[in-house]
């Protein structure tokens, strides 16, 4: 926390569209939400972009001794397929499309975006709620914000009432949107709504009779607003005021403009200090988008089973790629950008595996106190992965140079020099040394066909050739233990 100290957090606030130094509510810990997934379909890449940049930030306030505690829900029920409150639930449309149970979508998709975010090293959150999971609450706040005047119920649905709520609040403080510009830009839906004014929002939809998703209530059987989940479950888990909300910038309206209505309605407090929002990921110069099939899966770019990239890629070298723009800006992602992206990775591992081969010398010809203190101001300068880079790359000029024999680091330098760089590149950045991973699969072969070997020589009562392959590999610390399963070994 020292550094954290002599480098003030700062934090890009979408409320204030400023930067603002971080202060936590409670000092030494960390609520976060962030807006998970509607698991209707896989997640693409430019969904994965924003929990990538998000399992960054969970990871650096982890790095600068916080406790935090992560949300990020799943969205089971209540995602229209627009905004307007009108259509199918995604989930359900699936369900019938494909003739199966609504939880079957949900169950195959979830298991889809945990093993993509595990593919790519991210952390788990410390908790993932579920929409379905929290119906009963959904149905208590809704009941909350009617009983206060800013929600009104008609034909078994519950409408939040966004005028009244304007009187007195102002709807459109994070998007900038104004209300009266909202009703000259929407289209009017005469015998189509029940609504009293287009810009009200759903809290509770009464289910037709082909909605297959539905719960019992006071005002029918239906389901709840997509927009109020993230209210019930942020304000169950973190409070009614916490750190950081985040999602991608698609996401700021309608739907977090939406949750901010509803929780300051029942709590009467400014729900969240600071909002946090990531720009989009282009593919090849085109917005990435599932409804325009401008999209690649993030395991089709590790198999390389796609029509897009010229190969496969690691999952370390995409999540290299994608902290080498800021969150904010918009990245476009092609063959040719991985493939610079993979030599990058490539210079920078190959540095880093070379850290354990230096050796102390008398005097210091690189500062690493100023190094690491350019690191930590990048990251605290809201989490400028890109400047962060430059300056891991700054550490890697210095290793070629001490490899060339024309620079030195004396064992405290050396000492604090590994362990800011490997904690900003596996730790922070959370890249992996492929290259290591396939060293083991290499060593793991060259092992094993020793053993069908030192086998073969046993069957041959070949015992000196035996002993020796089991002598060899002892000397190189690998034990070989004989059992009734066959051999197994063990690296010392």
């Amino acid at each position: 926390m020292e550094l954290y100290k002599e480098n003030q957090l700062k934090v890009y606030n979408s409320l204030s569209k400023s930067k603002e130094d971080f202060n936590p509510i409670t000092e030494g810990y960390v609520g976060m939400y962030v807006c998970g997934p509607t698991v209707y379909s896989n997640a693409h890449l430019g969904n994965v972009r924003t929990f990538m940049f998000f399992d960054v930030v969970y990871r650096y306030l982890l790095h600068l001794g916080y406790k935090v505690r992560y949300v990020r829900n799943i969205t089971d029920a209540g995602h229209l397929e627009n905004d307007a409150d009108e259509g199918e639930d995604k989930i359900a449309r699936k369900a019938r499309l494909e003739q199966i149970e609504p939880m079957e979508v949900v169950q195959r998709y979830t298991v889809d975006f945990h093993d993509v975010l595990k593919n790519y090293n991210f952390l788990p959150p410390s908790i993932e709620p579920t929409a379905t999971g929290h119906i009963v609450e959904q149905i208590e706040m809704i009941k909350e914000i009617i009983e206060k005047g800013f929600a009104y119920e008609i034909n078994g649905s519950v409408y939040f009432d966004v005028h009244e709520y304007n009187k007195k609040e102002n709807y459109g403080i994070l998007s900038g949107r104004k209300v009266e510009d909202l009703l000259n830009n929407t289209r009017t839906l005469d015998g189509q709504s029940d609504k009293k004014n287009p810009q009200d929002f759903a809290l509770w939809k009464k289910a037709d009779e082909k909605h297959i998703m539905r719960w019992p209530s006071p005002w029918s059987d239906g389901f709840p607003g997509w927009h109020l989940e993230c209210s019930v479950m942020s304000t169950k888990y973190l409070g009614e005021s916490f750190d950081i909300h985040g999602g991608g910038m698609d996401l700021k309206f309608p739907h977090h403009e939406c949750e901010i209505a509803q929780s300051q309605t029942c709590s009467g407090v400014k729900p969240v200090n600071y909002w946090m929002h990531t720009n989009m990921l282009s593919l090849n110069g085109q917005r990435m988008s599932k409804s325009t099939g401008n999209f690649i899966l993030p395991n089709e770019i590790l198999t390389g089973e796609n029509d897009v990239l010229p190969k496969a890629f690691s999952a370390s070298v995409v999540r290299f790629f994608n902290m080498q723009a800021n969150y904010r800006s918009i990245l476009d992602f092609s063959g040719d950008a991985l493939e610079a992206s993979e030599k990058g990775h490539a210079k920078l591992m190959e540095a880093v595996s070379y850290l354990d081969k230096i050796e102390a010398g008398k005097s210091s010809t690189f500062d690493v106190q100023q190094w690491k203190r350019d690191c930590y101001a990048a990251m605290n300068d809201d989490f400028n992965t890109p400047i962060l880079i430059s300056n891991l790359f700054e550490g890697v000029k210095a290793i070629n140079q001490i490899k060339e024999k024309k620079a030195t680091l004396t064992a405290d330098d050396l000492a604090e020099f590994k362990s800011t760089l490997n904690a900003f590149v596996f730790d922070v950045l959370g890249l992996m040394n492929e290259s290591s991973k396939d060293n083991s699969e290499k060593v793991k072969g060259v092992v094993e066909l020793l053993i069908k070997l030192r086998k073969e020589a046993r069957e041959n009562k070949n015992w000196a050739l035996s002993d020796q392959i089991r002598d060899e590999l002892i000397e190189l610390g690998i034990q070989l233990k004989d059992g009734k399963e066959g051999t197994t070994f063990s690296v010392n």
